[in-house]
């Protein structure tokens, strides 16, 4: 790159809030020393509420030695998997630190995923332990012998909750499907009688700042889920620049764990980041309306990384009225673009700051926000975070870079950037040249640096703050045995951002209806996946070496709409 690069010198340096630096001075240390240090500091301190029940940093850090010398004594080495198949439950976190701390690899898993998905990722990864919930147990029994998995250890909603609540669950909680009896099996243990059982005094393990921390599942163009290798290195780096970037939140924070922490999104901003500055997680497992409204309401959260969908639903329940959201000091919106109107009226009802960014997992996530103090571009995901460079680059080339306002493929570098894809060295290759990631995102950065996505060069599909990759959904259409062909795009919705479309032609003299289809789907998928319409096409449109031209659909679609 020529001296005059407009990315090379980085014009968005000058947009950086005062006390932000351009280049962060990290502590090298790993994630499950942030714990440590949090439960020396803050021993008391809250770390977790769930449900009104709170845990204090130094029973989180016990806890998490406990099962860590557990997962030592099922046979669990440095470098091999662990499952988690959780929400955001008290387990979770502990399950996670523990993981990391005796220098075994974590893979998250979304509960909302199918046996079909999950059964590749566990054996993708290689997991030998799996953590979940009562309400899966029985479903992972069956599904454990298609993996490598020997140990199940399963774990309740009921297991930590508050008085009288903790008196009530069990009369209530099956009723409610908030609990469920698990069937005897081998090598299947309750999670408070593990942890229990063993002192907390694990084995000590040096763990590698380059070394593998966790496989974050990522779906792709192929239709199947890539194992996203981040390192010690990555999480810890990107926990501490995104601290960087929030100058202004001192040490006495509130965070709002409602993001997935299965999510790399929750896993950064709202798990990680909380445990490094010893502040209390306010636990929301279904991140829904009533439930986020209750929860800011009654604990109080002073810091929210949410997701497009989670804002406008609290802003359309009729609860919102006598919802106390003044707690809230700062927001963080990522993973789909935020209405104008939705950050307006939702900052007046809170009195606080929303700003945008951007991120995918291959990047821990975050690579761009926008300043929290100063300038906000609405409609921009923002600037470069501490020590990220980025550029936009030819469309046709990926090499070339193009002048400030022209579109390209949005290119990063940074110490969040991803290893490489697990097992997976073709698409490494694709993906991260000289350092570089390729995000696959149409984007345009302004004189002034700020960064802008037009469209998204694969056909990803977000919806209510979920990936959603057609190709996983158009697979399980090709195997129906009336179909010929499908292919899926996204159409805008209301609530969601956007749903799925799928457009079906059947095979010669078949017949089906679009009711029939979608129940065919509805064991195969995650319920987020499924379709809310199905059009049945004589032909699809194609190029002339018959690759399907959703854009054309797309097109077709908006002209409906108009």
């Amino acid at each position: 790159m020529s001296t005059d690069n407009p990315y090379l010198e980085k014009p968005w340096l000058n947009h950086y809030e005062a006390g932000v630096p351009e280049h962060v001075q990290y502590e090298n240390i790993c994630l499950p020393e942030f714990l440590k240090r949090s439960a020396e500091a803050f021993p008391d301190k809250m770390a977790l509420t769930f449900q009104g029940y709170q845990i204090s940093f130094s029973k989180l850090n016990e806890m998490a030695d406990r099962f860590a010398a557990c997962l030592t004594d099922f046979g669990v080495k440095k470098g091999d998997s662990v499952a988690i198949l959780l929400p955001n439950v008290i387990p979770c976190v502990a399950a996670y630190y523990a993981i990391l701390r005796i220098g075994a690899i974590s893979v998250m898993n979304n509960p909302l995923y199918s046996d079909r998905e999950l059964e590749h990722q566990f054996n993708d990864s290689g997991s030998k332990v799996l953590i979940t919930l009562d309400l899966l147990g029985n479903r992972m029994i069956d599904l454990r012998p298609k993996t490598k998995i020997k140990q199940i250890i399963y774990t309740s909603i009921g297991d930590y909750l508050p008085f009288p609540k903790n008196f009530l669950f069990p009369l209530v909680g099956k009723k409610k499907g908030l609990a469920a009896d698990v069937k005897p099996a081998d090598n299947l243990y309750k999670w408070k009688a593990l942890i229990a059982r063993y002192a907390p005094n694990p084995q000590q393990v040096a763990l590698d700042f380059d070394a593998v921390a966790m496989y974050q599942y990522t779906g792709g163009t192929t239709g199947v889920s890539k194992g996203v290798m981040l390192t010690h290195g990555n999480l810890s780096k990107q926990t501490q620049h995104v601290s960087a970037w929030f100058p202004t939140f001192g040490g006495d924070e509130i965070m709002l764990g409602a993001l997935p922490f299965f999510h790399v999104f929750g896993l950064s901003t709202a798990m990680n980041l909380a445990i490094f500055k010893g502040w209390g997680n306010i636990l929301v497992p279904k991140p829904q309306a009533p439930q986020l409204l209750e929860a800011i309401s009654k604990f109080k959260p002073t810091f929210a990384p949410l997701v497009p969908t989670m804002y406008i639903g609290m802003l359309e329940h009729p609860d919102i009225a006598q919802a106390d959201l003044t707690s809230i000091k700062g927001c963080f919106s990522g993973s789909a673009p935020l209405p104008v109107e939705v950050i307006s009226e939702f900052e007046k009802k809170t009195g606080a700051v929303i700003v945008e960014g951007f991120g995918m997992t291959e990047s821990c996530p975050v690579t761009h926000i926008n300043p929290f103090k100063g300038d906000r571009k609405v409609g921009s995901v923002g600037i470069p975070i501490s020590d990220t460079q980025s550029r936009i680059v030819d469309l046709g080339d990926g090499v070339t870079d193009v002048p400030v306002g022209e579109t390209g493929e949005l290119l990063v570098k940074g110490p969040q950037v991803m290893k490489g894809y697990w097992n997976r060295p073709d698409a490494t290759a694709e993906t991260l040249t000289d350092g570089w990631l390729h995000t696959g995102d149409i984007a345009k950065m302004d004189e002034d640096g700020y960064f802008y996505i037009v469209d998204r060069k694969k056909d990803m599909i977000i919806s209510g703050g979920f990936n959603v990759y057609p190709r996983d959904i158009e697979e399980v259409f090709f195997e129906h045995p009336k179909v010929m062909e499908a292919t899926v795009i996204g159409i805008p919705h209301p609530k969601r951002g956007e749903a799925v479309k799928v457009f079906v032609v059947l095979k010669e003299g078949q017949t089906a209806t679009a009711e029939e289809l979608m129940k065919y789907c509805e064991d195969k998928l995650a319920k987020y996946k499924w379709p809310t319409e199905i059009e049945f096409r004589g032909e699809l449109p194609k190029t002339n070496v018959g690759k399907v031209l959703k854009k054309d659909l797309r097109v077709m679609e908006q002209q409906k709409k108009q």
